[in-house]
């Protein structure tokens, strides 16, 4: 890859047609004024100054050094941006991002070419604003990131309300919205529109709870609705232990224009600070896509196979937080022909009888992983202990699976509503049950997600759970397990009343596994290079912590999960910035009362440089009854000891099949 020089502009101004001004920083190849080149856009709400400034030097430095204008740009409403912002990916965020590319592209130091770039949020727009089609758009590259917000993103899954993610996600983007802009950046008015943010911005969550079926509030920015829109080359990439990770199949087979899709062990990371390893040289292959579509250099990406994903050998949990053991594999073409549908039949110990005020998926770690250990899951045993588990005869021969395993069931209810969870596991011959990967399945949502219809208790169903793309290679003496329960806590929020579901006999009730017989093509792929250290900034990025707590009470029968995690501190040499965070999220359930579940978010975000500090504290609260949830929101700020804003917001929403 080329190094060619580079210049940083701390700080632009990007004007829009309506008067607002969104706030860049820029990395320019030396010499890009006499000699346009391509831009490359990142496209997100975190703070260009502090929040992100590390991880943006990583990435965009080493892209204007290839000899790309790389432009990392806050949405209207955070960091110094003007404006506010009312919702993720609302209309006025992709419009604005229109704009954006636009006046990019007529920049003199910009040839008019421009791509984009992002991580979950701005891999989400990326698409977005790639089916929106702005002429200078010519590529993207979308990282962690979905084509259907209501069926894969962090507020719903299979029609389950995501209690571990969705309060936590919301609370976490209450406290972003509320921190101020820079006064070094927007100069006197920076108090004015501090306040307005602090009172206007509003909580998330209450919007998407209004919304608990795959409504046109979802349908809005989900580009799988009309993949033909997107026409700009896609270089999708997810990893194995993220829950986005299917997103990369579905595009590989849905989009009209050039795709591939790249899928390794890594959690919610960009791949060049992938945990688990191996991390990989993603600048070298973000680099060869944006120079074959925006330089129209032939870089060898239309040879490469459609989809390479890393095959996980099994490792003990807890042996891999590090590296995860196995090999890259490629497919040619997606869906593969090589791959076929292998059906174990699911019959052991039927009928069963699952109840949902068990507190089971303790084991689970975070639906949303980032790599850290706190979030990682555990060995599956004490939730298998729970669950009602199909275990097969030890494997005679290595099993490769690849693409999205399913579990077909039969079941009856005595409740009108209820859910299932359903996990895959690779049980080593010493007993050791390794989480593969797993599924939720609201009951009501068993015809689909825009119409709930409510069970009739006793009436027998046959149901189909897909569960999360995955690949993994079961070794020989090893065993393959389905465990299923009717709780899943604190992922799914409990069912609306006590229930039990019963797993019926007499049904096709059996696992639909993705199995991909071995080639030896894989062993000549090309090879991914280490990953490039940063290149220096004055910058400096103290460790943080994480921890996870389980408490369980015997007596009262309360169990409490604490996850806490404390960024450590950032400062910005160059100008004195700096920037503390810390979030801490508990769930409390009491086995035998689904009303007893509570979700509790709190966040500190400190900024400050010099005689300038601005504090912001949060404080969620999320509890739900028979008919509906209510939800609490206090947010207050100080600008050094003084507290400058005091509010609080109570809502109270229907649960409608939920």
């Amino acid at each position: 890859m080329a190094t060619t020089p580079v210049r940083v502009r701390r700080h632009q101004w990007i004007p829009l047609a309506d008067g607002t001004r969104l706030a860049a920083r820029i990395w320019l190849p030396e010499g890009a004024a006499a000699d346009p080149v391509p831009a490359v856009l990142e496209y997100i709400p975190y703070r260009k100054n502090d929040a992100t400034a590390a991880r943006d030097n990583s990435l965009h430095a080493r892209f204007a050094q290839a000899g790309y204008a790389a432009v990392r740009v806050d949405l209207r409403g955070s960091g110094d941006s003007d404006g506010l912002m009312l919702d993720e990916y609302a209309q006025q965020e992709l419009t604005d991002g229109v704009e954006v590319i636009d006046w990019l592209a007529q920049q003199p130091w910009c040839d008019g070419s421009v791509g984009m770039i992002g991580k979950s949020w701005g891999g989400f727009n990326g698409l977005q604003i790639a089916a929106l089609r702005p002429p200078a758009l010519k590529a993207v590259v979308t990282v962690c990131s979905t084509d259907d917000r209501y069926a894969d993103d962090v507020h719903y899954t299979g029609g389950s309300l995501l209690a571990s993610e969705m309060l936590p996600w919301a609370s976490t983007m209450l406290a972003y919205n509320a921190r101020p802009a820079d006064p070094a950046v927007v100069g006197e008015g920076w108090r004015a529109q501090w306040q307005e943010r602090l009172a206007k911005t509003p909580a998330y969550v209450e919007e998407w709870l209004a919304h608990q079926t795959r409504d046109a509030y979802w349908r809005h920015g989900s580009v799988c609705e009309d993949y033909s829109a997107i026409q700009a080359p896609v270089l999708a990439v997810g990893g194995w232990y993220d829950p986005y990770c299917g997103a990369v199949l579905r595009l590989l087979e849905g989009l009209d224009a050039p795709v591939r899709g790249l899928i390794g062990p890594w959690a919610h990371t960009y791949p060049h600070q992938a945990e688990p390893g191996p991390a990989i040289d993603f600048h070298a292959e973000v680099v060869r896509w944006f120079d074959q579509w925006l330089r129209g250099r032939d870089t060898g990406v239309g040879d490469d196979p459609a989809l390479r994903v890393w095959m996980p050998d099994w490792a003990a949990p807890g042996t891999d937080r590090e590296r995860r053991p196995g090999r890259w594999v490629a497919e040619d073409e997606w869906p593969s022909a090589r791959i076929g549908e292998r059906s174990l039949p699911l019959t052991e110990g039927l009928p069963a009888r699952l109840d949902s005020t068990r507190v089971i998926g303790l084991t689970g770690g975070s639906w949303l992983q980032f790599g850290d250990v706190a979030g990682q899951f555990g060995p599956q045993g004490a939730d298998d202990g729970l669950s009602h588990t199909f275990t097969t005869a030890p494997l005679d021969v290595r099993t490769e699976i690849l693409g999205v395993p399913s579990v077909a069931l039969r079941v009856t209810a005595d409740r009108p509503a209820a859910q299932l969870a359903v996990r895959l596991t690779d049980v080593a011959p010493d007993g050791s049950s390794r989480l593969i990967t797993r599924g939720l399945l609201n009951l009501t949502h068993r015809e689909g997600h825009e119409t709930p219809r409510p069970l009739e208790p006793g009436r027998a169903y046959d149901v189909t759970v897909p569960l999360l793309a995955t690949a993994h290679a079961f070794a020989p003496g090893h065993r393959i397990r389905v465990a299923v329960s009717a709780a899943y806590w604190p992922m799914a929020w409990p069912s609306p009343e006590p229930v039990t579901v019963t797993l019926e006999g007499g049904g096709r009730s059996e696992l639909r596994l993705p199995v991909r017989p071995e080639r030896a093509e894989d062993a000549k792929l090309r090879p991914y290079g280490p990953p490039l250290p940063d290149l220096p900034a004055p910058l400096r990025q103290t460790p943080g912590t994480s921890s996870r707590r389980i408490e369980h009470d015997p007596v009262s029968g309360t169990t409490v999960v604490t996850l806490a995690i404390d960024d450590g501190e950032f400062h910005d040499l160059a100008d004195g910035g700096w920037r503390r965070t810390g979030s801490l999220d508990r769930f409390t359930l009491t086995e035998g009362d689904p009303h007893s579940a509570l979700v509790e978010c709190e966040r500190t975000e400190e900024v400050g440089r010099g005689d300038w500090s601005t504090r912001v504290v949060t404080y969620s609260r999320m509890t739900a009854d028979a008919t509906s949830f209510a939800v609490s929101n206090t947010v207050t700020a100080y600008e050094g000891e003084v507290q400058v804003h005091h509010r609080t917001t109570d809502s109270v929403i229907p649960r409608r099949g939920v």
